[in-house]
């Protein structure tokens, strides 16, 4: 048996709105769903963006309670041709790259914050293959 990939992944966040407008109006996510004062999701290509009001999500409910603070870090991959791009993409929304690194072997990738100061990188595909 093997794990084939994380399909989602969690973010709390402080203003889902603040969310909508940094991952989608700037980033490009769409929206696949949300719940008023609880969370929004989004589509990152075949995974998923969760972004929780930690308070709401502590509460549980109809699913177990989870909850998460500080500053956390999730990277996106992107093809090799795309990564120039989302960089420009990036900048040009007004977004503070903090850092670029090259990984050896071809591989770069770029670090950058959103509102919550969440560590978002954009990495080139492949870096991570198994060998």
């Amino acid at each position: 048996m093997e794990i084939k990939k994380i399909k989602e992944t969690c973010l709390y966040v402080t203003d889902l709105e603040r969310s909508r407008r940094f991952y989608n109006g700037k980033l490009g996510l769409p929206v696949i769903g949300e719940v008023k004062d609880r969370h929004i999701f989004f589509r990152a290509g075949e995974s998923v963006l969760l972004c929780f009001l930690p308070e709401a999500s502590k509460k549980g409910g109809t699913l177990p309670p989870h909850y998460g603070s500080g500053q956390l870090h999730l990277a996106f991959e992107v093809s090799r041709d795309d990564y120039d791009g989302w960089k420009r993409t990036v900048e040009e929304a007004g977004i503070a790259v903090e850092q670029e690194y090259d990984w050896g072997r071809g591989f770069l990738s770029f670090y950058f914050r959103d509102p919550d100061q969440h560590l978002l990188e954009v990495v080139m595909e492949g870096m991570w293959e198994k060998s």
